[in-house]
């Protein structure tokens, strides 16, 4: 898989953890600008946090795992292989490579057309020396972006008054800049529900903050709700900035400005973000050695995880270096295709199936130890230990602290009839 799906994956772990916290234990609290920090920070940290990998120290005791090979594909026709495991994963880690990336190109173009749209709006109703810019035919009171307050030309005195002083308290705060950081990492993020969840708690707090200074300025708490009321309209005006068309949103802004201030204790509760964290952290943690004391059916890439071999017919340990066939993972795929017949008698009775069959790689090369660990007919079973026998000596064995030791191959093939 690409590596920038693993860390978009990563990433979108990690924001769900930490928004896990924020709404069940923060978001009811009216401490609004730790909660507004830790929006911000737990996006933020989301982004960095996948670049981490703790690695342990102390041995892990962990069941045995053996490499596992991509899977071989013979046809009827002809003892033809196409790596199908490998290739097929290729082709959908493009795909969903091309499609995460033209998701970012359409969020990117969208922010970029909002901003426009702002800005146009800026230069054609701008008066000299004031920051206050009065539009007509939008569905909408007011909002503030980039140093500017919208209002809406339609508002009686008082309205347009209050409005203003309200907005005025969001550009003090400097909310169109968080606004604006969170739109960026929707983009990046644009395929994960999350980020949405945290933008609209993000501007739900911005409006409670701005709500509140209103109040300490002295504004009555019923005649501020009075005006919120009168303005629930549907906008159409970039979403990301404005304050009074949302009725959920207002709902809530009217029940917190009645309710009681949180104590100051209840940040002990940032303190349940660290198991969040770990919890994500450990599950992408990788071991700098670990011990296996047993042989399930786990496995291992050949070509990305440090190969499992076998220590005095005891215990396994990961190994310095994999062994080398002649060619390389490829040339090793190429021999088995080219090598491995269709029986004739499997082709007659119209059998077909795929056989796992499990070999060791020996410190002088040579492979031994072939077994089937799950078979599909005698004949098929037979061809593929066959071929498995004649396998040439690997250039290079496994070693461990500079010493050649044995390690585990697992294989599958399949017969298929065309």
């Amino acid at each position: 898989m690409s590596a920038l799906l693993i860390y978009m994956i990563k990433t979108s772990l990690y924001l769900m953890a930490l928004y896990i916290v924020y709404s069940s234990l923060l978001s009811a609290d009216t401490l609004y600008g730790r909660n507004r920090f830790y929006i911000l920070a737990s996006v933020l940290c989301a982004f960095i946090l996948p670049a981490i990998t703790l690695h342990t120290a102390r041995p892990v005791k962990i069941p045995l795992f053996q490499i596992t090979l991509s899977e071989v594909l013979i046809s009827m026709n002809k003892g033809s292989v196409a790596s199908a495991n490998h290739a097929g994963l290729q082709e959908i880690a493009y795909v969903a490579s091309v499609i995460y990336l033209a998701g970012l190109a359409v969020a990117g173009v969208k922010m970029i057309f909002d901003i426009c749209e702002l800005v146009i709006l800026i230069i054609r109703h701008k008066i000299t020396n004031s920051n206050i810019i009065r539009f007509t035919g939008l569905n909408t009171a007011g909002f503030s972006a980039l140093g500017f307050v919208f209002v809406n030309s339609r508002l009686g005195q008082e309205e347009t008054g209050e409005i203003i002083r309200h907005e005025q308290n969001h550009l003090d705060n400097y909310h169109f800049f968080d606004i604006i950081f969170v739109e960026l990492t929707k983009a990046f993020q644009w395929f994960n529900p999350i980020i949405y969840l945290f933008d609209k708690s993000l501007r739900a707090v911005h409006e409670y903050q701005a709500d509140e200074s209103c109040l300490n300025a002295g504004i009555p708490v019923i005649k501020y709700q009075r005006i919120l009321l009168n303005q629930l309209f549907k906008s159409n005006i970039f979403t990301i900035t404005n304050s009074f068309s949302n009725p959920s949103l207002i709902r809530k802004r009217m029940i917190m400005m009645t309710k009681q201030r949180s104590r100051t204790v209840v940040n002990l509760k940032l303190l349940s973000v660290f198991p969040a964290v770990a919890f994500v952290m450990f599950a992408f943690s990788s071991c700098v050695e670990r011990t296996y004391d047993s042989d399930p059916a786990g496995y291992s890439s050949l070509t990305q995880t440090p190969a499992v071999t076998e220590n005095e017919g005891r215990t396994a340990i990961i190994v310095d270096k994999m062994p080398e066939f002649r060619g390389g993972n490829d040339g090793l795929m190429k021999f088995i295709s080219s090598n491995t017949i269709y029986p004739e008698t499997a082709r007659n009775k119209g059998i077909s199936g795929k056989v796992l069959i499990r070999f060791r790689v020996r410190p002088d090369g040579r492979t031994d130890n072939i077994r089937i660990l799950q078979g599909a007919d005698p004949d098929l079973d037979k061809e593929a230990i066959r071929v498995i026998s004649i396998l040439p000596a690997f250039e290079k064995p496994a070693y461990k602290n500079g010493r050649p030791v044995s390690v585990w191959f697992k294989l599958p093939i399949s017969f298929r009839l065309n």
